[in-house]
């Protein structure tokens, strides 16, 4: 298993990163906001976890440990794979969402897409005893840099439809987020603001 990677940033998308390591380039799949906080060029430290499919190795890289344990432990529950994790960690932070899951908020969990009232229930069922409780400090605390209003628009947008909104719920929920952003909002934090003002 690979548990972590270090090098050179080559790359950089909304959700995923090229990492130099021993000349040779490694595609991480990640959230938009441990994406946000890299940069070309920058040398990177990221907890990882392979994904060994019958056809393929995917990568999936965090921002920290407890961030790739949670990613590692959602999938112990049934029905729940990479990418239903990966949108978890996307949608509520590590301490989010062990507060969702020790009190049984299954308003918050469903915000995530793919996880319907039933699987919500089932995550709640599976994971109460298994994630711990909040440390109650500001989880996923990795400063993002700010970004020009456009650029995050189109990357929060886009991060929504990768999430399986249509791209019409995605424009709304930016636009909605946009008339309450503050200023120097970053590409995570606005993210989180859409998936907010779709769940109302």
């Amino acid at each position: 298993m690979i548990a972590s990677v270090r090098g050179a940033v080559r790359h950089v998308g909304l959700d995923r990163v090229v990492v130099e390591v021993g000349g040779v380039g490694m595609l991480l799949h990640t959230t938009p906001a441990t994406a946000s906080a890299l940069h070309l060029g920058q040398e990177a430290l990221l907890a990882t976890t392979l994904v060994v499919r019958e056809d393929s190795l995917t990568l999936y890289a965090f921002g920290s440990d407890d961030e790739r344990d949670i990613f590692e432990q959602v999938q112990t529950v049934s029905g729940v794979g990479p990418r239903i994790a990966l949108a978890m960690l996307s949608v509520l932070a590590p301490d989010r969402l062990r507060a969702a899951v020790t009190s049984s908020d299954l308003a918050t969990l469903t915000k995530v897409p793919g996880i319907g009232k039933k699987g919500a229930e089932r995550i709640v069922l599976e994971l109460r005893d298994k994630l711990g409780m909040p440390s109650g400090a500001a989880a996923g605390a990795t400063a993002a840099p700010a970004s020009p209003t456009d650029a995050w628009r189109d990357q929060v947008a886009e991060a929504l439809v990768g999430l399986g909104y249509s791209a019409k719920q995605a424009e709304d929920a930016v636009s909605r987020a946009a008339e309450a952003a503050p200023a120097g909002a970053d590409v995570s934090a606005m993210l989180r603001a859409a998936l907010r003002e779709l769940g109302r």
